[in-house]
């Protein structure tokens, strides 16, 4: 078992992101999820692409889109997406709406996270603006609910601290100018509508925007590694 993620009942996986064991095997019936494994005692056990999964489908419910909805989203996705790709995926998906934090407890936070923290685990959540002690409340952290199951699977990347921050305020200062120009267009794009017809026309393109800034990172990130890798090769 990999961090607790590993071999898990129905009745775990449900417990875990929050659902009945009923959704699960409806999820399972309708091919939102792929079948478990089945161990001994024909018992069925579920890893952490069937978590990550489930995890993106109840982000996408909560979103309000249609289990029909939910169905094209994820046909549409690589059918080899990694636990980590599926994480993105959730991350995108729950930057459509305004910031989900919570103040959970320390116990909380481990049951959430699927695994025991560290302080230098939480160090490297926090320089991933994913976790911040509740300076009100001792013992108790703020939470950012859409990204936590990312930043998770990214602390067994092995990077420093140090270069988590400098990557951090790297890709931050490129998404301002980002928006920032973005913004800049669709301003002058609208410039004569009504208030109302722009804000209806950004809540529109806010997901398509992320997902299009994803998309192109993620490309650039391939190629410049491909670059690196044939030079030091």
């Amino acid at each position: 078992m990999t961090n607790g993620t590993e071999g898990l009942t129905i009745d775990e996986l449900a417990a875990r992101c929050g659902v009945t064991v009923r959704t699960v095997r409806f999820y399972g019936t309708k091919g939102l999820l792929p079948p478990p494994v089945i161990g001994p005692r024909r018992v069925g056990r579920y890893g952490r692409e069937h978590l990550a999964r489930l995890e993106l489908i109840e982000e996408l419910q909560s979103r309000g889109m249609t289990l029909a909805a939910i169905e094209r989203y994820l046909g549409q996705l690589p059918p080899d997406l990694s636990v980590r790709d599926l994480a993105i995926q959730r991350a995108v998906v729950a930057s459509w709406a305004p910031s989900t934090v919570e103040t959970v407890s320390r116990g909380e936070l481990e049951r959430r996270a699927g695994r025991a923290l560290g302080e230098e685990d939480l160090k490297r959540l926090a320089a991933m603006d994913v976790v911040e002690r509740d300076g009100e409340a001792p013992g108790s952290f703020l939470v950012d609910t859409g990204l936590l199951r990312l930043g998770v699977e990214l602390l067994d990347v092995p990077l420093s601290h140090e270069t988590i921050l400098a990557a951090r305020t790297a890709l931050t200062e490129h998404s301002r100018t980002a928006a920032h120009e973005l913004s800049r267009l669709l301003r002058d794009a609208v410039a004569d509508k009504d208030t109302r017809d722009v804000r209806s026309l950004s809540a529109r393109m806010q997901p398509l925007v992320v997902q299009a800034l994803l998309t192109t990172f993620q490309r650039s990130l391939k190629e410049e590694l491909r670059e690196w890798l044939d030079e030091e090769g």
